[in-house]
């Protein structure tokens, strides 16, 4: 779809650092990491939660079964 080389984003870069300057640069960066850590959190809390689910519904399907 894209073809971004190094220089590509080289210049991107550069383009944002000139419009909104070093201080809010950072503070973007700062404020996208927490976001995606967040996020990310989220998602393992989510995937624990189905496991956890899943795992629960397993052992009363096994404890339901009569034994042969």
């Amino acid at each position: 779809m894209f073809n971004v080389g190094p220089w590509e984003w080289a210049i991107i870069l550069l383009i944002i650092l000139v419009l909104f300057g070093g201080n809010r640069v950072t503070d973007l960066a700062r404020s996208l990491g927490k976001s995606i850590s967040a996020f990310k959190q989220g998602m393992r809390e989510g995937q624990e939660d189905l496991d956890k689910s899943l795992r629960k519904n397993s052992d009363d399907d096994q404890n339901s079964k009569p034994s042969a």
